[in-house]
């Protein structure tokens, strides 16, 4: 039968353990769903009851622009070496680790296009976390460090044409204009793109477009 987005959602919550925090991944091409999903899924298990799921986006350790700037990356943000891997690694061993603990992780504000420190709370009852990011299977260079702090990855695997269309419209919605967002998707979020699409066959599940929200694509 078709994977849908119940089956998601149960097999995030079997992987919940007592004592422990388990983090799940959640990666794909730009503009294939991978924010929506995690925050659906988060929603989903948490109901109206207690959180005990919390979503850590890998976009908080993109680099500040003015560290772009003096690094000269600033024309291909978002590609793999714009972003602190380390320091992405690091919270997430320390989300395993500090189970008791009310553990910071940064965010990324859309409108400003910039990483916001100390904006997201994982709290002591968080038993899954569910980070998302391009990048959570590439096998080269400090990325390397990541896939070992998780215990899943899921890749959101949609079709190009909608997913091009959905990173252009989603680049026209936060400041740039058409021609600027078609160039930037197909020049730089392409390269990265196809990085990303490389890694694929080693995620622990492939999520078909029906199963993710908005599936009807």
């Amino acid at each position: 039968m078709p994977l849908t987005f119940d089956d998601l959602l149960e097999r995030a919550a079997s992987l919940a353990r007592p004592g422990r925090r388990v983090l799940l991944g959640v990666t794909g091409s730009p503009g294939a769903g991978k924010t929506t999903l995690a925050e659906r899924l988060t929603r989903a298990l948490n109901g109206d009851g207690e959180p005990w799921v919390a979503h850590v986006p890998m976009d908080g350790f993109h680099l500040a622009d003015v560290e772009l700037v003096r690094l000269g990356r600033r024309h291909r943000k978002g590609a793999p070496d714009t972003f602190d891997a380390v320091g992405y690694a690091a919270l997430l061993e320390r989300l395993r680790r500090d189970v008791d603990d009310l553990v910071y992780a940064p965010g990324f504000e859309r409108t400003l296009e910039q990483p916001i420190a100390g904006s997201i709370p994982v709290p002591p009852a968080a038993r899954l976390v569910v980070t998302e990011g391009n990048y959570l299977l590439l096998e080269h260079g400090d990325w390397t460090r990541v896939r070992s702090r998780l215990d899943e990855v899921w890749f959101c695997d949609l079709d190009e044409t909608e997913r091009v269309r959905r990173l252009v419209a989603r680049h026209e919605e936060f400041g740039k204009g058409h021609d600027e967002a078609v160039a930037w998707v197909l020049g730089t979020d392409q390269r990265n793109a196809d990085l990303v699409a490389a890694t694929r066959h080693h995620a622990d599940l492939v999520v078909p477009a029906a199963a993710m929200p908005g599936g009807e694509h």
